[in-house]
């Protein structure tokens, strides 16, 4: 017998091997290592980015998983593929190449009183742009709740995209960053030039 039809034969008989394709899960993400930081991204079924959140190491990635896992859906999947729009924009976004996002976002993991703090960070404080906790608790008409106008960027789940590093102290100083303080300076740096 050739070698060729020896060849033929078993080509015949071994399956071809091809990776599975997964169909988009409940909740799709991907890890994106930037130069301000570890980001984990996270995406539901619809494709709106629910989570931007700087996970440092292997304990807060967990803790976000399971956070998506409880209060979104136990069906969460580690699927790069699926975050490749939002990751581009973000890494666009931190070469300075863009001044905002096109992507859709939901603050399913926000709470109440996040949101309303968030939607109005989002509309109301431009690139390039700073306001205080204090000029932002009067916009929402709750004057006396700096500290929690505070708390509530702080536990902001789409850090970057809703710019909660424009938000400084009354002194102008730079307060806390889930990303840490080198984090929120390079992204009011970036924002300031021309």
């Amino acid at each position: 017998m050739s070698e060729h039809t020896l060849s033929t034969k078993l080509s015949a008989f071994t399956p071809s091997i091809t990776p599975p394709i997964l169909p988009i899960s409940d909740v799709s993400y991907a890890i994106d290592d930037t130069i301000i930081g570890r980001i984990l991204l996270a995406r539901n079924e619809s494709g709106a980015i629910i989570a931007s959140a700087f996970v440092g190491g292997p304990d807060a990635e967990d803790q976000l998983l399971r956070r998506l896992a409880r209060q979104v859906s136990p069906r969460v999947l580690r699927q790069p593929r699926a975050l490749d729009e939002a990751r581009r924009e973000l890494d666009a976004y931190l070469r300075g190449d863009r001044r905002g996002f096109g992507i859709q976002t939901d603050l399913v993991l926000a709470t109440p009183f996040q949101r309303i703090v968030l939607r109005q960070l989002a509309g109301a404080i431009g690139y390039g742009h700073r306001t205080t906790y204090g000029a932002l608790a009067r916009e929402i008409e709750r004057p006396s709740a700096a500290r929690a106008v505070g708390a509530a960027l702080g536990a902001n789940p789409l850090c970057v995209i809703l710019p909660c590093h424009r938000v400084v102290a009354a002194s102008g100083a730079l307060t806390g960053y889930a990303g840490g303080l080198a984090a929120k300076e390079y992204l009011l740096a970036l924002e300031s030039r021309p």
